[in-house]
Protein backbone atom coordinates (compact mmCIF):
# COMPACT_ATOMS: atom_id res chain seq x y z
CA UNK A 1 0.00 0.00 0.00
CA UNK A 2 2.55 2.15 0.61
CA UNK A 3 4.34 1.45 -2.76
CA UNK A 4 0.84 2.74 -3.95
CA UNK A 5 0.89 6.14 -2.16
CA UNK A 6 4.66 6.42 -3.24
CA UNK A 7 3.35 6.35 -7.15
CA UNK A 8 0.56 8.57 -6.23
CA UNK A 9 1.89 10.95 -5.02
CA UNK A 10 5.03 11.04 -7.35
CA UNK A 11 2.50 10.92 -10.34
CA UNK A 12 0.81 14.84 -8.50
CA UNK A 13 4.30 16.00 -8.00
CA UNK A 14 5.03 15.49 -11.70
CA UNK A 15 2.01 16.68 -13.12
CA UNK A 16 1.74 19.80 -10.84
CA UNK A 17 5.66 20.71 -12.28
CA UNK A 18 4.40 20.17 -15.72
CA UNK A 19 1.57 22.35 -15.17
CA UNK A 20 3.29 25.53 -13.49
CA UNK A 21 5.86 24.86 -16.90
CA UNK A 22 3.39 25.39 -18.69
CA UNK A 23 1.93 28.25 -17.83
CA UNK A 24 5.02 29.60 -16.80
CA UNK A 25 5.51 28.84 -20.90
CA UNK A 26 1.78 30.45 -21.32
CA UNK A 27 2.98 33.59 -19.58
CA UNK A 28 5.92 34.17 -22.16
CA UNK A 29 3.35 33.28 -24.85
CA UNK A 30 1.01 35.99 -23.67
CA UNK A 31 3.49 39.16 -23.51
CA UNK A 32 3.97 42.08 -25.86
CA UNK A 33 7.10 43.98 -25.68
CA UNK A 34 6.55 48.13 -25.84
CA UNK A 35 9.59 50.49 -26.72
CA UNK A 36 10.29 54.20 -28.08
CA UNK A 37 6.77 55.51 -27.42
CA UNK A 38 6.54 58.98 -28.13
CA UNK A 39 3.66 61.31 -28.95
CA UNK A 40 3.56 64.88 -30.94
CA UNK A 41 3.22 67.96 -28.57
CA UNK A 42 -0.78 69.15 -30.17
CA UNK A 43 -0.64 71.30 -32.36
CA UNK A 44 -1.75 75.41 -31.45
CA UNK A 45 -5.57 75.52 -30.71
CA UNK A 46 -6.07 71.52 -31.48
CA UNK A 47 -7.08 68.84 -29.48
CA UNK A 48 -5.78 66.06 -31.16
CA UNK A 49 -2.28 64.13 -31.17
CA UNK A 50 -0.21 61.33 -33.26
CA UNK A 51 1.50 58.82 -29.99
CA UNK A 52 4.22 56.18 -31.95
CA UNK A 53 5.70 53.01 -30.64
CA UNK A 54 7.62 49.59 -31.65
CA UNK A 55 5.39 46.35 -30.20
CA UNK A 56 6.86 42.88 -30.26
CA UNK A 57 4.58 39.96 -29.31
CA UNK A 58 5.40 36.36 -28.30
CA UNK A 59 2.80 34.92 -29.63
CA UNK A 60 -0.17 36.38 -32.19
CA UNK A 61 -2.39 39.07 -31.01
CA UNK A 62 -3.76 42.17 -32.10
CA UNK A 63 -3.68 45.51 -30.13
CA UNK A 64 -7.29 46.17 -29.96
CA UNK A 65 -7.51 49.72 -27.78
CA UNK A 66 -5.40 52.31 -26.28
CA UNK A 67 -6.96 54.96 -23.53
CA UNK A 68 -5.09 57.65 -21.88
CA UNK A 69 -5.78 59.66 -19.13
CA UNK A 70 -5.13 63.14 -21.21
CA UNK A 71 -7.77 62.41 -24.09
CA UNK A 72 -11.27 61.62 -23.80
CA UNK A 73 -10.57 58.69 -26.83
CA UNK A 74 -7.56 57.12 -28.06
CA UNK A 75 -8.05 55.27 -31.49
CA UNK A 76 -5.65 53.06 -33.50
CA UNK A 77 -5.09 54.39 -36.92
CA UNK A 78 -3.54 53.65 -40.54
CA UNK A 79 -2.51 55.71 -42.94
CA UNK A 80 -2.65 55.24 -46.55
CA UNK A 81 -2.75 56.54 -49.92
CA UNK A 82 -6.24 56.64 -51.62
CA UNK A 83 -6.55 58.84 -54.95
CA UNK A 84 -2.84 60.58 -54.84
CA UNK A 85 -4.31 62.26 -50.98
CA UNK A 86 -3.09 60.34 -47.73
CA UNK A 87 -5.85 59.33 -45.84
CA UNK A 88 -6.04 57.96 -41.97
CA UNK A 89 -8.54 55.06 -41.20
CA UNK A 90 -9.53 53.74 -37.15
CA UNK A 91 -8.41 49.82 -37.53
CA UNK A 92 -11.81 48.81 -35.74
CA UNK A 93 -10.66 45.18 -35.82
CA UNK A 94 -7.13 46.51 -34.02
CA UNK A 95 -3.77 46.29 -35.47
CA UNK A 96 -2.10 42.65 -35.75
CA UNK A 97 0.91 41.60 -34.04
CA UNK A 98 2.65 38.60 -35.91
CA UNK A 99 4.79 36.53 -33.28
CA UNK A 100 8.09 37.70 -32.75
CA UNK A 101 7.74 40.62 -35.45
CA UNK A 102 8.61 43.94 -34.70
CA UNK A 103 5.63 46.22 -35.66
CA UNK A 104 6.23 49.92 -35.56
CA UNK A 105 3.48 52.66 -35.17
CA UNK A 106 5.07 55.47 -37.14
CA UNK A 107 4.62 58.95 -38.65
CA UNK A 108 2.87 58.25 -42.32
CA UNK A 109 2.49 54.77 -40.72
CA UNK A 110 0.09 52.41 -38.19
CA UNK A 111 -0.49 54.97 -35.13
CA UNK A 112 -2.25 55.93 -32.40
CA UNK A 113 -4.43 58.82 -32.19
CA UNK A 114 -5.83 60.76 -28.87
CA UNK A 115 -8.34 62.70 -29.70
CA UNK A 116 -10.59 65.34 -27.55
CA UNK A 117 -7.18 65.78 -25.70
CA UNK A 118 -8.16 67.87 -22.41
CA UNK A 119 -4.69 69.76 -22.08
CA UNK A 120 -2.51 70.71 -24.54
CA UNK A 121 0.93 68.29 -24.86
CA UNK A 122 4.15 70.57 -24.75
CA UNK A 123 7.73 69.11 -25.52
CA UNK A 124 9.01 67.44 -22.11
CA UNK A 125 5.04 66.20 -21.01
CA UNK A 126 4.40 62.64 -20.53
CA UNK A 127 1.63 61.23 -21.74
CA UNK A 128 0.16 57.40 -19.86
CA UNK A 129 -0.79 54.99 -22.32
CA UNK A 130 -3.11 51.67 -21.63
CA UNK A 131 -2.59 49.49 -24.65
CA UNK A 132 -5.12 46.35 -24.99
CA UNK A 133 -4.32 43.36 -26.87
CA UNK A 134 -6.70 40.35 -27.98
CA UNK A 135 -4.83 37.86 -25.75
CA UNK A 136 -1.89 39.52 -23.98
CA UNK A 137 -2.42 41.48 -20.88
CA UNK A 138 -3.16 45.04 -20.91
CA UNK A 139 0.46 46.99 -20.96
CA UNK A 140 0.88 50.27 -19.10
CA UNK A 141 3.68 52.54 -21.06
CA UNK A 142 5.02 56.36 -20.38
CA UNK A 143 4.97 58.22 -23.79
CA UNK A 144 7.50 60.99 -23.80
CA UNK A 145 6.01 64.47 -26.00
CA UNK A 146 8.86 65.81 -28.67
CA UNK A 147 8.79 65.42 -32.44
CA UNK A 148 9.62 61.92 -34.23
CA UNK A 149 12.68 61.35 -36.30
CA UNK A 150 11.41 61.46 -39.24
CA UNK A 151 14.14 60.18 -41.34
CA UNK A 152 14.08 56.94 -42.99
CA UNK A 153 17.62 56.32 -41.37
CA UNK A 154 16.54 56.65 -37.88
CA UNK A 155 19.58 59.12 -37.57
CA UNK A 156 18.47 63.15 -37.32
CA UNK A 157 18.41 65.20 -40.68
CA UNK A 158 21.49 67.85 -41.13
Amino acid sequence: MSRALTIVLASLALTACSQGEAARQGDAAGTVQVSGALCRPTPVGRQTTGCYLTLTAAADDRLVSVSSSVAGRAQVHESRMESNMMMMHELKEGLPLPAGQTVELKPGGNHIMLLAVTEPLKAGDAVPLTLTFASAAPVEVTAAVGQPDLTDSGHAAH
